[in-house]
């Protein structure tokens, strides 16, 4: 039996590099994945799910290099219910000093009827497979997968197997997000009560957003008696993502007086987490999101503006400091030096070495020759344009002019490096925008097709920055580029290319559908 303390704590299981990860257009490379995973072991995470080792070579890769780097967290691997996949997936983890083995089999009856198993068979393949794992880690969790809609009987029977096999967590996902918070603690207290072996191990919650309740469901099973919550930065996740880590954690640290659980979480760098994930992941945060959306600390109205001018709290329940946002926003001016960038981007959560520092300042003083002044998210934009070159990929746009009228076509002249190798075209499209694609695609015919093209401004003012979010996808994988300028069609053809270097590294790689996860 835990005791009061440990019955007082929530662990933190975040799976931003493996469910997150998996959003359609998501996709991170090798080493925003290890930047991404030492960012969440500093901040407190318990456990890190690294991702999906048997998925490719790639995301083998990855999990077996956050495990050589991790220091505090532990590191787990996800896998199906077979022993090829949790062979692979101990291989990739086994190099943490805290390893863990999560393994999965969907238990509903939609989902027996794909694996064509009778409930006798699933039983005795959970049996065998978490005893498997067991075998190679001392620290092993289990999932039914669609636990929520999987007859209750049933759930507590394969429950109890998983337990007596040697599972030290149990998890009990809700993975197409259709429970309600009631629902869910229902569940969880009906699993502690009636499972033997329950008081022995930690449940776990997995919620998803699809009904806008993950949060909610996520909160109510710690009610019930969960001890462990998976969640993602921002909420990241296939369809509409899974339950936020900055909304769990800040609101168990708000609402303490009524949710009486602590985490380990270091809250002040919530903000510079979640701006790391949506820069990597080309998926912008929507301004009115809970804790880190712009408008999160934003009052317009003249009453809640007088309000928090005379008392903070009359309109805000949490600090800005608490996420680790600047109450400050400094302005930056073409007259800055090195040494007052490296210290406002140190204090914007980004600790450059040298070489980053060099490239930002250049792309800092270009900016602020545009622009009069330069604003934090300014900054935090040349960042994610940094990023998005590191690697320079296949394409690189060099030059761009183009030519605009009242009366369409308009024409774009682009110059795009292709493998090292200036290539240059004249074409037109119906507005500028169409034909600065039309031009890539001219000079580097693909078959991938437009998913989403956005457009939003950076900060206020006629001279700010564009930041265009791009999401195309080729045969069937899908992959999203940003990047921010203050010419919106120099924007455009950036966050054009970034997106199409990103499917060429899906090309490459490979990686099938089929492969992918839905715990």
């Amino acid at each position: 039996m835990t005791d009061t303390s440990e019955q007082d704590r929530v662990l933190i299981f975040d799976t931003t590099l493996r469910d997150g990860e998996q959003s359609p257009g998501a996709t991170m490379t090798h080493d925003e994945k290890l930047e991404i995973a030492a960012m969440l072991d500093e901040m407190g995470v318990d456990i890190i799910e690294a991702g999906f080792p048997i998925a490719s070579e790639g995301d083998f890769e990855a999990v077996r290099d956050i495990a050589r780097q991790s220091r505090n967290s532990v590191i787990c691997g996800l896998s199906r219910a077979n022993p090829k996949d949790i062979d692979r997936a101990w291989e990739a983890v086994k190099h943490s000093a805290r390893p863990r083995i999560h393994t999965f089999i969907g238990t509903s009856p939609l989902h027996r009827d794909i694996t064509k198993l009778t409930q006798d068979e699933m039983a005795e393949r959970i049996h065998e497979t978490v005893t498997h794992a067991r075998n190679l880690c001392d620290n092993v969790q289990w999932s039914p997968m669609d636990a929520t809609r999987t007859e209750h009987d049933y759930l507590c029977r394969v429950v109890e197997i998983a337990i007596k096999a040697g599972a030290t967590t149990i998890n009990i996902p809700d993975t197409v997000g259709y429970t309600a918070p009631r629902e869910s603690a229902d569940l969880i207290r009906m699993l502690i009560e009636k499972v033997p072996g329950a008081d022995e191990i930690v449940f776990a919650t997995h919620c998803h957003n699809d009904l806008g309740m993950a949060t909610a469901n996520a909160l109510a099973a710690v009610e019930a008696g969960a001890r462990q919550i998976e969640c993602t930065i921002n909420g990241l996740g296939e369809r509409a993502g899974n339950t936020a880590l900055e909304e769990v954690v800040m609101a168990l640290k708000v609402r303490h007086d009524i949710m009486p659980y602590d985490t380990g979480i270091d809250t002040t760098k919530i903000m510079g987490l979640s701006r790391k994930v949506a820069a990597v992941s080309g998926f912008p945060v929507q301004y009115n999101k809970a804790i880190v959306g712009k408008n999160a600390f934003a009052h317009e109205s003249g009453i809640h503006q007088d309000g928090v001018l005379k008392n903070a709290e009359t309109f805000e329940i949490m600090k800005p400091e608490d996420i680790g946002l600047s109450a400050t926003n400094l302005v930056m001016g073409k007259h800055s030096g090195r040494a007052a960038l490296r210290a406002k981007m140190k204090e914007l959560g980004h600790d450059l070495a040298d070489n980053q520092l060099n490239d930002v300042f250049v792309r800092f003083k270009a900016l602020a020759d545009r622009k009069k002044e330069v604003y934090d998210d300014d900054l935090l934009a040349l960042m994610r344009d940094s990023a998005a070159d590191e690697g320079h990929g296949r394409l690189q746009v060099k030059f761009l002019r183009v030519i605009c009228g009242t009366e369409a076509p308009q024409s774009a002249d682009l110059t795009l490096t292709i493998d090292g190798v200036d290539h240059q075209v004249t074409a037109t499209g119906d507005g500028p925008v169409d034909a600065t694609f039309n031009a890539v695609k001219a000079l580097f015919p693909h078959g991938a097709h437009l998913k989403l093209y956005q457009v939003h401004a950076v900060t206020g003012g006629t001279d700010a920055q564009a930041t265009v979010s791009v999401r195309m996808e080729e045969d069937g994988k899908i992959a999203t580029g940003q990047s921010s300028d203050t010419d919106t069609v120099v924007a455009s053809a950036k966050a054009y290319v970034n997106a199409l270097n990103r499917l060429l590294v899906r090309r490459e790689k490979g990686k099938p559908a089929e492969d992918r996860a839905a715990v």
